[in-house]
């Protein structure tokens, strides 16, 4: 074992530099073969002529098809994100209470509902919203795509909450209890709002996943930008070029978020490098409650 080997990787000799590269020079060969085969095909189908994407310059297609389908995408993604968010928080916390029979229903409510298929919370809500008449008929599309989301993702947000909460360190509960605060006020000031920041990267990630859950509507006829999309393919007989864009259109949306996330991330942190500078006794306490102790006092 050479001495620049790392713990779980040995850098590979010449022999081995040699086989890496002549594997990586095949796959790309067989890449751009697969790549190339595809395209000839298309065109071949008159898939790639610029007939089919003339539909996406007009205007019409656009309000017609595309953008409602986006506004509906963007609609029931962005409430079944709030309330997934609100019902994360509640059976987060819920799975931490003192009270046993407060976190056997909170576990039990999650372990059910992140069990469950999406598609089938939906289609379960739907059925129910229409045997009950709980509402309308022109929204039950809707409520049913907004109740499927929100009871999924808001049991896995409940699971990234308290595995954050869980892995903050043990002195900021025992410090809140030696400050006199009451648990609700614990994990108000001192637990959330670091879980949150620690998780911030998770939990954007599963919004991201909700946005592009929000497509299984379309078996219920909710009508989000996969649906319109498909039904602009069918007018104007051009599926390729119309997925192309709805694929464009969910990448920059999902892109979008994830900057987001991730200028919120460094805002944060950076706001909370900001209060330990401008304060510096608090950062003492902070310094000497993770000195370590000695003859366990």
């Amino acid at each position: 074992m050479s001495s620049d080997a790392t713990v779980l990787y040995d850098a590979p000799g010449p022999k081995g530099r040699m086989r890496n590269r002549i594997i990586a020079v095949v796959f790309i060969a067989i890449v751009v073969a697969v790549v190339a085969y595809v395209l000839v095909v298309l065109a071949g189908n008159d898939q790639l002529t610029g007939e089919k994407w003339d539909p996406f310059i007009k205007s019409t297609t656009w309000t017609t098809y595309v953008l409602p389908g986006l506004w509906g995408t963007l609609k029931a993604a962005a409430l079944s994100i709030v309330l997934a968010l609100l019902l994360g928080a509640v059976l987060g916390i819920g799975r931490l209470s003192d009270h046993a029979w407060v976190r056997a229903l909170s576990g039990l409510f999650v372990e059910v509902f992140r069990a469950i298929p999406v598609l089938i919370l939906m289609i379960f809500a739907y059925y129910l919203f229409a045997d009950y008449a709980i509402f309308p008929s022109s929204q039950l599309a809707f409520a049913a795509v907004v109740t499927g989301l929100t009871l999924y993702n808001g049991s896995v947000i409940a699971e990234i909450l308290r595995s954050g909460i869980n892995s903050l360190p043990k002195g900021q509960t025992e410090a809140s209890k030696s400050l006199g605060l009451s648990k609700s006020q614990m994990m108000r000031v001192i637990l959330l709002p670091q879980a949150v920041t620690a998780m911030l990267p998770a939990l954007v990630s599963q919004m991201v996943i909700a946005l592009k859950d929000s497509a299984l509507g379309f078996a219920i006829g909710y009508v989000e930008v996969v649906r319109s999309g498909i039904q602009s393919a069918s007018y104007y007989g051009n599926y390729l070029p119309a997925l192309v864009v709805v694929a464009i259109v969910m990448i920059l949306i999902n892109f979008g978020l994830s900057s987001l996330a991730t200028y919120l991330e460094g805002r944060l942190r950076r706001g909370r490098r900001k209060t330990a500078v401008a304060d510096p006794e608090e950062a003492d306490l902070a310094a000497m409650e993770n000195m370590p102790t000695f003859g366990g006092k």
